[in-house]
């Protein structure tokens, strides 16, 4: 039997429309919008004063990932139920070949951290950081079976990161496979050489971690990668993007006709260094990286985010306890666990500072949080709007409702939130995920196991 939900009285707005209207869901399809629909339906939800949205995309989350010593706090359970309860119903997360694997062995492990776990539907980037014949071959394959974005790193030598040739090669194989490159732009070999002189200067405070990561070495990798998709004549995708120095070669790339797409993540636009100059050792909640920047760069990335030179709005979510993971890191800043949780707080953060300050429209909300990374990632129309024949993916979005962000009442697993106490207007009253309510006025009604991969197509 197709459970047929009927969504009556709500304000249905995607990245181009805002109207009044009625939606009929049918199994996991958007079947019918109309005006004052009255056919028969299993389920009604009155969505009255309220607008009804497209499920979030987030493409950039760190579920159970190992990362310096640890282990990210949330596993695909919880964080995917943090992601519902926030009005996130897709997200794209990052399976990582360690050196000596194949891609094959990364998603295989991957997938099983989420299959009998995950709430929402997921997909997955490849992170490389071994590049062989075989790989690029493994690349080929992996784009047919659904695996059509791989990450690369300019930092973390000896880790993740990858030579500029190695690099060059993996972009040139996305120009025969179709996949799209996503870069972590920052100059690792300079970082390399701040840290060490910052220890041995005895400079071991979690502010170090953001002084020896500058903005220029964010922004001269940012403009090398850009140089070498150039060069390939392939996109190129920046992850992450805090600064408003690799920001301005965003644009410069863009206004002269290349496809180069670049992401940023709340804390960039409401967390600043300040941030790091919290006393004693507080200041490891917010070491991440690219690390937060001075306060006054977050105007220049909304307005990036305004006029297109940034095209998406997702977290980087790879949480770590204060107690016990970040403490890695007392003595030492570079042996803290990189990482914030942010994963159920994208969506409601936005809408306050972005939709209700004025600085973006409620359309290019929808557009940054949703369609446009479905449309950058091969999931457009099937997620990231709200048309006949998509999945019923849909947020009924309560406006006016005001909630306070605080670790004892979110749902991530984790003993920190780096927006403690702020209030934001603007939440998720009920999600559904392909026509199932998922959160019901504030309660957790899915199940795990319940979210299904995401094979996903490739660029256009």
């Amino acid at each position: 039997m197709v459970l047929r939900t009927l969504i009556k009285n709500g304000t249905i707005v995607t990245a181009v429309d805002q109207y009044k209207g009625d939606l009929l869901l049918e199994g996991e399809k958007i079947a019918l919008i109309g005006t004052s629909l009255g056919m028969e339906a299993d389920k009604t939800i009155d969505a009255s004063g309220k607008y009804v949205l497209p499920g979030g995309i987030d493409v950039h989350t760190h579920l159970d990932m190992p990362f310096g010593g640890t282990t990210s706090a949330d596993d695909f359970e919880s964080g995917t139920t943090a992601a519902a309860f926030g009005g996130t119903t897709s997200i794209v997360d990052f399976a990582i070949q360690y050196k000596g694997q194949t891609l094959h062995h990364a998603w295989e492990t991957w997938a099983k951290k989420a299959e009998s776990k995950a709430v929402i539907d997921y997909g997955f980037h490849m992170i490389m950081t071994d590049l062989n014949d075989q790989t690029e071959q493994e690349m080929d394959a992996l784009v047919r079976q659904g695996i059509s974005s791989f990450k690369l790193f300019m930092a973390y030598r000896g880790i993740f990161m990858l030579d500029d040739g190695s690099i060059f090669k993996a972009l040139l194989r996305t120009g025969k496979n179709g996949g799209t490159i996503c870069m972590h732009a920052e100059n690792g070999d300079v970082i390399d050489v701040l840290v060490q002189r910052a220890l041995a200067e005895g400079k071991t405070a979690p502010k170090y971690h953001a002084l020896t990561r500058p903005a220029r070495a964010e922004a001269e990798a940012t403009h090398r990668a850009i140089a070498l998709s150039e060069i390939a004549d392939v996109p190129i995708y920046i992850v992450h993007l805090s600064a408003a120095e690799a920001l301005e070669m965003v644009t410069e790339a863009r206004d002269r006709g290349l496809p180069a797409y670049a992401e940023t993540c709340p804390q960039y636009l409401f967390l600043s260094y300040d941030n790091y100059e919290e006393p004693g050792f507080n200041g490891a909640k917010y070491v991440m990286s690219p690390p937060l920047r001075q306060k006054a760069q977050q105007e220049q990335l909304w307005r990036g985010l305004a006029f297109n030179d940034l095209h998406c709005i997702s977290t980087d979510h790879c949480p770590f306890c204060m107690k016990e993971q970040k403490e890695l890191g007392r003595n030492d800043f570079s042996k803290i666990p990189n990482g914030a949780p942010g994963i159920e707080t994208r969506m409601s953060l936005v809408y306050d500072g972005g939709v209700r300050a004025g600085r973006i429209s409620l359309n290019r909300f929808v557009e940054l949080t949703s369609t446009s990374p479905a449309k950058i990632f091969g999931l457009f129309p099937r997620k990231g709007t709200i048309a006949p024949g998509s999945d019923a993916d849909v947020v009924i979005f309560d406006p006016q409702r005001t909630i306070t962000l605080s670790a004892g009442t979110l749902h991530m697993k984790v003993d920190y939130n780096p927006y403690e106490g702020r209030q934001v207007t603007g939440a998720a009253d009920t999600v559904l995920s392909r026509g199932r309510v998922i959160i019901d006025g504030g309660k957790f009604v899915g199940r795990p196991g319940s979210g299904c991969f995401l094979k996903r197509s490739t660029r256009s």
